[in-house]
């Protein structure tokens, strides 16, 4: 199905399949549909050394399949000579997993034709003493060639693959993998914690897949603290599939963490409100700063004040490295987040408030944030104050089933502005204007203001200026019409001053295909406040654009300004 799809939707889906979904089939240990996934999406990336690799492989496949047999055959037989029950048969050759290795030799100065020549062969034997047994037979027969040989049976890997590696030199010199496994083992092997259901099933207990099962549920945690889809695959990348290290809280608890996380990373990952509150930290006895690295079998102890004041902003000040996982950084983000709350709660409280003045009707605040599925009041006046919810839903969900008071017009024909592309609903031959004030964009709740000889100036629903009017017969109701244009935005956006911030914001913006019409930035201490206006096609565009804004390195938080800029700058809604 994928090829049916246009060339930028099938590269950006491989991409997305490559860097998330096979690393977390890898995670997990579901081996077949990973090396699917990297195949297919290799082929979509890079179809021209896809081929190539294919071309190769098959034109030896006959002279390959030919060796693989004779050699699964002798090692069958030595096998039997030894009284070791085991299944050996060749194992396929994966494109992408050659694509990778060519690389690695590449970078070795070795000669890449070896990667087509070696062989690759599988023992299933009973149980583990036969795994190790059939390991005897095979490095006693042939010479093993060093640096080749891997015990997971011992050592498992963290997605519970289990298995004995090995690389001997056989006939005419030529090398052969082979690995060597239980049943149980090849089960994990090939369908990951699939197979573990069936013990589970089965009433018995398995450790390893207990913990696998917490690396499960704390993905879902995560998920729940990001602050958007794109916020949680930015997590992925940089928290899950990094390398890992391994450390024990007092009592004995094993913690997982990305490589070079520290101790205020793993108070957060113990819980957030650790994380709030943490003031100090010791490692194995010592005291230690917050962003001291941790290394595995670090045993942690996080020391906490209930007098804390709470996070500080230097915590998220990249260069000073105290959280490193985006996890503890989203939490600390929310928590500045939510200290902006009060402010948007007040702000919300004189929305409803003008909303039910304006429309003439008498509801209880606590039963609106029923009707709009708010645990709490102040959820629904914040909600207002930040424009996560708008005037125009707010009072669309108030009003149903009611007969409100409304401004009584004429009926005709809709009108749509030619540069705002906004309709003016039962009102012909008006003007439309963007406000400067408060500057809306498409999707934003707005409504109209008849002015004196100006036509119809178009608002956002919670604009200061609006809120304030008494001449409530001037407000018409008005709607965003079919239209491609393009809204001047202006931007702030806040961060620990560095070499290349600017270049990185920039380039950000580019990415996500918007223009930059104007751009200023001025140092305070240690921070860069930089002020964007950009060309934004409506409020989800605007969304995504502070999402990849603050995953920027140093970004302590993005918001978008009411007016343009203060001193006139001219920039208009333009069409595509």
């Amino acid at each position: 199905t994928i090829s049916a799809l246009p060339h930028s939707r099938r590269e950006a889906m491989a991409r997305e399949t490559l860097e998330i979904f096979a690393p977390l089939a890898h995670r997990l240990g579901i081996w077949e549909v990973k090396w699917m996934l990297e195949d297919m999406s290799f082929q979509q990336l890079q179809p021209e050394a896809y081929k190539r690799i294919s071309r190769r492989l098959n034109s030896k496949r006959a002279e390959r399949e030919a060796y693989v047999e004779r050699m699964v055959h002798i090692i069958r037989a030595e096998l039997e000579a030894a009284d070791v029950d085991g299944d050996v048969y060749g194992r396929p050759k994966h494109i992408y997993s050659i694509h990778r290795k060519s690389e690695r030799y590449s970078n070795q100065n070795k000669e890449a034709e070896e990667i087509y020549d070696l062989f690759a062969v599988r023992i299933i034997v009973e149980d583990v003493k036969d795994c190790y047994a059939a390991l005897g037979v095979v490095h006693t027969k042939w010479r093993p060639l060093p640096g080749q040989f891997d015990d997971y049976i011992a050592n498992p890997k963290d997605n519970l693959y289990q298995s004995l590696h090995t690389a001997i030199l056989c006939e005419d010199n030529a090398p052969v993998e082979v690995q060597i496994r239980t049943k149980d083992m090849h089960q994990v092997a090939e369908y990951g914690v699939a197979a573990h259901w069936l013990y589970k099933e089965a009433g018995d207990h398995d450790t390893q897949f207990e913990e696998k099962m917490t690396w499960l549920r704390q993905l879902l945690e995560w998920q729940r603290d990001a602050g958007g889809a794109v916020e949680f695959i930015e997590s992925f990348k940089t928290d899950i599939f990094q390398n890992q290290v391994y450390v024990y809280t007092p009592k004995g608890d094993v913690i997982e963490l990305p490589t070079g996380a520290t101790p205020l990373d793993f108070a957060y990952r113990i819980h957030t409100d650790v994380g709030h509150s943490c003031v100090g930290a010791k490692v194995n006895g010592k005291l230690v700063a917050l962003n001291h690295p941790i290394e595995n079998g670090d045993t942690i102890q996080v020391m906490t004040s209930k007098t804390a004041r709470g996070p500080s902003l230097d915590w998220l000040n990249a260069s000073l490295g105290y959280a490193k996982t985006s996890s503890a950084k989203t939490k600390i983000r929310q928590w500045f987040n939510r200290q902006e709350r009060a402010g948007n709660v007040e702000r919300g409280k004189e929305v409803f408030l003008r909303q039910l003045q304006r429309l003439d009707i008498d509801i209880d605040e606590e039963k609106a944030s029923v009707v709009l599925r708010y645990h709490e009041v102040d959820d629904m006046f914040a909600a207002l104050g930040d424009g996560t919810l708008t005037a125009e839903r707010l009072v669309g969900r108030l009003t149903v089933g009611s007969t409100v008071p409304h401004v009584e017009t004429k009926q005709g024909i809709p009108r749509t502005g030619p540069a705002s592309g906004i309709e003016v609903l039962g009102v012909g031959d008006l003007l439309t204007s963007i406000a400067r004030c408060c500057n809306p964009i498409m999707g934003d709740g707005i409504v109209g203001f008849i002015t004196r000889g100006r036509g119809v100036t178009i608002h956002r629903e919670n604009c200061p200026n609006i809120l304030a009017e008494d001449e409530s017969e001037r407000i018409v109701s008005v709607d965003w019409g079919e239209t491609k244009t393009l809204y001047p935005v202006r931007v702030q956006i806040k961060g620990w001053d560095r070499v290349g911030l600017l270049g990185d914001i920039t380039s950000v913006v580019s990415n996500e295909r918007v223009n930059i019409a104007n751009i200023a930035s001025e140092e305070y201490d240690d921070m860069s406040v930089i002020s964007l206006t950009v060309y934004i096609s409506g409020t989800d565009q605007l969304s995504t654009l502070y999402t990849r804004l603050e995953a920027v390195n140093g970004i302590i938080s993005v918001s978008r300004l009411r007016s343009l800029e203060p001193d006139g700058d001219t920039a208009r809604p333009v069409s595509k």
